[in-house]
């Protein structure tokens, strides 16, 4: 799944510092649902062979480290170039996916769940297939935007 443009920029910007803060970089992974599926199967893999699964993206981040982390964002960098089209497609469902990860979170926290970073990820990731499905079928949002409008009539 392609990673948000203002993201990778945003960062760059922060792996640059002299001392890049880890909060930041969490944070900023955190409002993509490519990067962090992308920090949360690698944190999960066979290969650090953690007893728990990690669902916070803070924890992973915290757990992998700089370095790690830098490397994970300059390999989704070179992986997720899009060109103009795809990314003023793609903003709409960006900015959805966030929208709806901290609509999650904010109702785990009224309902007293301990663990909100599983609700937030539920959030993040709940409309993932359509980056995929778009890179697959050119017109996918022309056809998902009927199959909304014909549902509602």
């Amino acid at each position: 799944m392609p990673p948000q443009p203002q993201i990778m920029v945003d960062l760059q910007m922060e792996q640059y510092m002299p001392d890049p803060d880890l909060e930041t970089i969490a944070k900023l992974i955190s409002h993509d649902p490519g990067l962090s599926g992308a920090l949360l199967k690698i944190v999960n893999s066979p290969y650090y062979g953690l007893r728990n699964k990690i669902t916070s993206i803070q924890r992973a981040v915290n757990l992998l480290g700089s370095r790690s982390i830098i490397n994970l964002i300059n390999a989704q960098s070179i992986k997720g170039e899009l060109h103009d089209d795809a990314i003023v497609t793609l903003n709409r469902f960006w900015d959805t996916a966030q929208d709806v990860a901290m609509t999650c979170l904010t109702l785990a926290k009224r309902v007293g769940l301990e663990n909100g970073d599983e609700a937030y990820a539920l959030g993040l990731f709940h409309d993932c297939g359509v980056p995929l499905m778009l890179k697959q079928f050119p017109n996918y949002m022309g056809v998902l935007e009927e199959a909304y409008a014909n549902a509602s009539a």
